[in-house]
């Protein structure tokens, strides 16, 4: 969650930034670019024609260097092109919404093209048991929030990627169990 827009009293909504953050953008370009350059010293050893403004890939032998060169570049730029379109589809934006005025809380992603483009779970504010806060340190640090639901599995309500600050995530727990009316887990 990184956004909050607030409708008056009886409905709180937070939006989800998705795949359009800074490092995606930096790594989808410094991986086509990079992919790119792999290709052309490839295709540069097979051809026996320098096709980059730096460096001499002609003096590679094509086989194995310039194929295997060739095979990153190739593998490079596909990669590229999944990033730039994940970050053209906005993958995992979305927003969670909770009301009282229709008493429904409403968690909203976009996903992948297909059926199943539009990622949806709703529940009664009835069945919301409590707020949970998951904390974990280390190396690869992970801090989320879930909304704990009657008959269900926990609901993920923050984005996937780099991780929010704690007092961040802990002002939002703290504001959706104000709002819920419902206990927070996992302090």
């Amino acid at each position: 969650m990184t956004t909050q827009s607030s409708m008056g009293n009886s409905v709180l909504r937070y939006e989800v930034l998705g795949s359009r953050r800074f490092s995606n953008y930096w790594w989808a370009t410094v991986t086509v670019i990079a992919g790119l350059g792999f290709l052309l010293a490839g295709i540069s050893s097979f051809l026996q024609v320098n096709l980059l403004p730096m460096g001499n890939p002609t003096d590679l032998i094509f086989i194995p260097q310039g194929i295997a060169i060739g095979f990153y570049g190739t593998a490079a730029l596909l990669i590229g092109v999944y990033l730039w379109v994940a970050i053209a589809l906005n993958i995992g934006s979305g927003y969670n919404e909770f009301s009282k005025e229709t008493g429904m809380v409403r968690v909203f992603r976009w996903g992948y093209p297909g059926k199943n483009r539009r990622v949806e779970a709703s529940s009664r504010l009835s069945d919301v048991q409590s707020i949970r806060i998951n904390i974990q340190g280390g190396i690869s640090p992970k801090r989320s929030l879930y909304l704990k639901v009657k008959g269900r599995g926990d609901i993920p309500l923050t984005r996937v990627g780099q991780p929010l600050p704690i007092s961040v995530i802990e002002g939002q727990a703290a504001e959706i169990a104000r709002f819920l009316e419902v206990p927070m887990e996992g302090l």
